[in-house]
C-alpha cells in the first residue's frame, strides 16, 4: 500500500453524506475522487445524468453510472431466494445483498484505474461498514478503507448539511425529512425518525412503495409463479426476464399491501434497532418458493435446509458473501433445486400473501398414500410395529430412569 493516497474510489449514491463525502476528501488527501454508482433498482431516481451531473459538479473527476440490475438479480437476488434466506426470519436482506456486488465493480474499477483506496459512505454504528469492509479486504486487501462517517467532524445530519450549502454541494436533503432510506429492487428499508421507538406505529408517510391494506382493492388478487430448478421464470405462465418478473410483482404486491415488515432486529455491531422494510417480490417469491420446496423435497432434506437457510441469511446479513462457507452453502443448495419446478398460485388481498395451490411434475405428494377416503393404499397394519420401534428409545430411557426393569420390556420384544 502507498504512504500516499491520489486516486479514491467512492461509492456514490447522489445523496447528503456521499455528495459531501467527495468535497471533504478532496480537502483531506488531495486526491482525485471517482465515484461509482451502481444502478440496482434504486426508488425515487429521477435521472442518472442527474446524479452523473451532481458528481461532476461536487468534484469528481471521472464518474461511472454502472447498470447491475441483471447481475444483482441473477447472482445474488435469487442466489438468496433458492436459500430462502431471511434475516431472523423475516428480513429478506435486499440492503445486504447488493453490497457484495458493488465492492467487486469497485474494486475492479480500483484496478483499472490504478486507485490507491476505496471509500464508502456508511456510519460507524451500521451493518453496511462491515459488508463494505469485509468485502473489500477479501478481494482486494491492499487497497486502503476510507470511511468519512467514521472519521469526520460532522456530529449531526443537520451539520452535514450546512457544510454542504457552505460549499454549494447540490442536495436535496432537508432539516425537516424525517427517514433515512436505501432500495433497490428487492426491498426498501425505513429507518429513523419516529421509527426509533419501537412503541410508535409507523406512520403512513414511512411507507414508500405499499399502498395500506385498507385502501387496497376489494377483491382478491390469483397469480401463478413458475418455477424452473428454484428460479422464478413466468407470471400467470408468462416469461419474464428477473429484473422484469421482480418489477413486475413489486408494482402488483405494492398495489395489495403486499411486503410491510416491522422488527426489531440483531444488528452486527450489537445494538438492536428497529427496521421497518418493503419488499413486496421478496415476500411474494420467497412464500412461493417454500411451499414448492415443501411439494417436493424429501422430509429430511427440507428440515436440514432450513437450517442452512438461517446460515445464509447470517451470513450474507454480517457481511461474510466472501466466505468459504457461504460458497459451500451454495453448492448444497444448488443440489436441492435440481426437483425445485413447478407452479405456485397464490392469493394477494388486503395486505396478506397466502398460496393456495401448488403442483410439480417432481412432487413427491402422493394422493394415494395422503388421502383418507377410497383409494386409500397407506399400510395401516404397518404403523404398530413402526411406532413401537420408533418409541423404543424413550421407552428404555424412562424405564431406566424410574427404576422400573420389570419383565414387560422383556414380553413386548422378546422373540
Amino acid at each position: 500500500m502507498k504512504n500516499k493516497i491520489e486516486k479514491i474510489v467512492l461509492a456514490y449514491s447522489g445523496g447528503l453524506d456521499t455528495s459531501v463525502a467527495i468535497k471533504w476528501l478532496k480537502e483531506k488527501f488531495k486526491a482525485e475522487i471517482i465515484a461509482y454508482v451502481a444502478n440496482v433498482g434504486q426508488c425515487g431516481v429521477e435521472s442518472w445524468d442527474l446524479i452523473e451531473k451532481k458528481a461532476w459538479e461536487t468534484g469528481a473527476s471521472k464518474v461511472y453510472i454502472d447498470d447491475v440490475r441483471a447481475e444483482f438479480v441473477h447472482n445474488y437476488v435469487f442466489k438468496s431466494l433458492k436459500a430462502n434466506a431471511l434475516y431472523e426470519g423475516k428480513y429478506p436482506l435486499a440492503t445486504a445483498l447488493s453490497r457484495p456486488l458493488i465492492v467487486q465493480r469497485m474494486v475492479d474499477l480500483a484496478a483499472e484505474h490504478g486507485a490507491d483506496a476505496v471509500a464508502h459512505g456508511c456510519t460507524g454504528k451500521g451493518n453496511d461498514q462491515v459488508r463494505f469492509d469485509v468485502s473489500f479486504r477479501a478481494l482486494n486487501p491492499g487497497l486502503a478503507i476510507i470511511a468519512p462517517l467514521r472519521e469526520w467532524e460532522f456530529k449531526t445530519r443537520n451539520e452535514e448539511i450546512d457544510y454542504a450549502k457552505a460549499n454549494n454541494i447540490p442536495v436535496k436533503a432537508s432539516k425537516d425529512s424525517p427517514y433515512s432510506l436505501d432500495s433497490n429492487l428487492w426491498g426498501i428499508s425505513i429507518e429513523c425518525g419516529l421509527l426509533e421507538d419501537p412503541w410508535n406505529e409507523p406512520p403512513a408517510d414511512a411507507y414508500q412503495w405499499t399502498k395500506d391494506p385498507a385502501d387496497t382493492p376489494d377483491h382478491p388478487l390469483y397469480l401463478t409463479i413458475s418455477f424452473e430448478k428454484g428460479v422464478p421464470v413466468k407470471i400467470d405462465h408468462q416469461y419474464y426476464q428477473g429484473v422484469a418478473l421482480v418489477e413486475r410483482l413489486n408494482q402488483l404486491g405494492s398495489e395489495y399491501g403486499i411486503g410491510r415488515i416491522d422488527m426489531v432486529e440483531n444488528r452486527l455491531v450489537g445494538i438492536k434497532s428497529r427496521e421497518i422494510y418493503e419488499a413486496p417480490a421478496a415476500e411474494i417469491l420467497t412464500k412461493a418458493h417454500q411451499q414448492l420446496e415443501d411439494l417436493t423435497l424429501d422430509r429430511e432434506t427440507a428440515h436440514y435446509k432450513s437450517i442452512i437457510s438461517a446460515k445464509y441469511a447470517e451470513l450474507t446479513y454480517f457481511g461474510l458473501w466472501y466466505s468459504p462457507l457461504r460458497e459451500a452453502l451454495d453448492a448444497f443448495i444448488e443440489e436441492t433445486q435440481q426437483q425445485v419446478s413447478g407452479d405456485v398460485r397464490l392469493k394477494l388481498y388486503k395486505g396478506n400473501c397466502t398460496v393456495v395451490g401448488r403442483k410439480s411434475p417432481h412432487s413427491l405428494y402422493q394422493f394415494e398414500l395422503a388421502t383418507y377416503e377410497q383409494g386409500d393404499r397407506f399400510d395401516h397394519a404397518a404403523a404398530e410395529g413402526f411406532i413401537k420401534l420408533w418409541g423404543l428409545p424413550t421407552m428404555i430411557h424412562r424405564q431406566v430412569k424410574e427404576k422400573n426393569q420389570d419383565t414387560v420390556l422383556l414380553k413386548e420384544y422378546a422373540k
